[in-house]
């Protein structure tokens, strides 16, 4: 004979009680966690329509890759357990030791197929722990070594899917820490907000007498656009070391992206120089992107002779 509250429908509560239980400690997938983001959303070209096609699939499954590792790092719910756990089975993945991660695998299986080897995308791991670690920077030192993990690798990547010399990586290197640290000043609100996150330099903020708070402020404060202005100058000296960068690139197409890429830079680290990037627009509206574009693909006819099909 069943006791009080064993019968039937008390087997169901029961059995409905376990399977939320196990459902609340099944721990998130990668695929969970996604921002939805896509490469169409990023601020800089990513396998565009000009590169080679025989080169789009490898820059895309590297780009999901990066993309997974990047949303999981920023999940606002997420544990760091959870997210911790969750790039380590990326690396795992990617360095052959399962097959469990969708995205770590097919960019496994792309660079084998090429005869590339994973380090670029273990970098960037690297990069995507420190985030879910570390939230504050002390100095400009501290930002570039993280950049050394999260920008820098993505360009050399690119330079190793074209067989372009090893020599170019400090030029691509200043190029791709640029490109960081202009996404880091045109998000800091952002980032501050729904992350708790502060890429700026804590002793440049230190010294230009500004607080956390006002990254909270609607609208920049003198002391902190002063700030955003001199990171934006440093910066500046970034984009000046890679200029001769696109110039030294044998694949003509490769070559003109670099190019267009560097003009957009420069462009938007103008713009935070003279901008708010808590109250103003410090991004390219889709004209100001051709018009550069166009600017770019004179700049490469005229300096080196070739066009869109050379290399």
């Amino acid at each position: 004979m069943e006791g009080p509250g064993a019968g039937p429908d008390s087997k169901y509560v029961s059995a409905r009680v376990t399977s939320l239980e196990a459902t609340r400690a099944r721990p998130a997938s990668g695929s969970d966690l996604g921002s939805g983001k896509g490469h169409k959303d990023e601020n800089f070209p990513v396998a565009s329509f000009v590169i080679k096609p025989r080169h789009r699939a490898v820059v895309m499954a590297f780009y999901r890759f990066a993309r997974k590792g990047d949303d999981i790092a920023d999940h606002p719910n997420a544990t760091p357990e959870t997210k911790l756990a969750l790039l380590d089975q990326m690396r795992a993945t990617l360095s052959g030791e399962t097959d469990a991660d969708a995205e770590a695998l097919a960019l496994r299986q792309q660079q084998e197929i090429r005869g590339l080897g994973g380090a670029h995308g273990l970098d960037l791991l690297e990069a995507f722990r420190r985030d879910v670690s570390k939230n504050r920077y002390g100095d400009w030192g501290e930002l570039i070594d993280y950049c050394r993990y999260s920008a820098m690798p993505v360009g050399r990547f690119v330079l190793d899917v074209h067989g372009e010399d090893p020599a170019l990586w400090p030029a691509n290197d200043a190029l791709c820490t640029a490109l960081q640290v202009v996404n880091h000043l045109q998000d800091c609100a952002k980032d501050y907000a729904a992350l708790g996150r502060v890429y700026l330099p804590e002793d440049a903020l230190l010294e230009g007498g500004c607080t956390l708070k006002d990254l909270a402020a609607p609208k920049a404060s003198p002391a902190l656009r002063a700030v955003i202005a001199g990171l934006a100058r440093r910066t500046m000296e970034l984009l000046d070391q890679s200029r001769p960068f696109a110039k030294g690139i044998r694949d003509g197409r490769l070559a003109f992206e670099v190019a267009a890429i560097q003009r957009l830079a420069e462009d938007l680290t103008f713009k935070l120089m003279r901008r708010d990037p808590l109250s103003e627009r410090v991004h390219h509206t889709k004209l100001e992107t051709l018009g550069l574009l166009a600017l770019a693909a004179k700049d490469r006819m005229i300096g080196r002779g070739g066009g869109l099909g050379a290399g």
